[in-house]
């Protein structure tokens, strides 16, 4: 499967994390989407865990790079969950960033409303700047 396949089922997962707050989702998730390749497995329970296991970090990196009538209760759970995802994966996976917010994008131009990509762009733009994060593709 490839990368930008699993990406999309990492999103399909945070997102129903989101909506439901249940740790047993991911099981859920595994099986209805007849999921049995390990390698895409190992991948989603890395972006599971991650992204639980620093979500105070990631929350805060979002609302610190709101515009100031913002807060995260006011952010689609589409959104939400493809910014969670291109930090995490930015951030602690050093990933580079044109990698990652270029795929949320595309993510957010096909499940989100027609507003999301710029939002998330500018989001995660800004994160970059913060975290002087490097975007060099031929890094990793």
């Amino acid at each position: 499967m490839q990368r930008s396949a699993m990406r999309e089922l990492a999103f399909k997962l945070i997102y129903e994390i989101e909506m439901q707050n249940e740790d047993e989702e991911f099981e859920i998730f595994i099986e209805n989407n007849e999921i049995t390749d390990e390698k895409v497995i190992e991948y989603l329970k890395d972006i599971k865990t991650g992204i639980k296991e620093h979500s105070e970090e990631i929350n805060d990196l979002i609302t610190t790079n709101l515009k100031q009538n913002w807060s995260l209760k006011r952010i689609s759970k589409i959104n939400l969950s493809l910014i969670k995802l291109a930090i995490y994966e930015m951030v602690y996976k050093k990933l580079p960033y044109k990698i990652a917010i270029n795929e949320v994008v595309e993510l957010a131009k096909k499940y989100a409303d027609e507003s999301a990509p710029v939002f998330i762009n500018g989001i995660l733009a800004s994160v970059v700047k913060e975290k002087k994060l490097d975007g060099d593709i031929n890094e990793n």
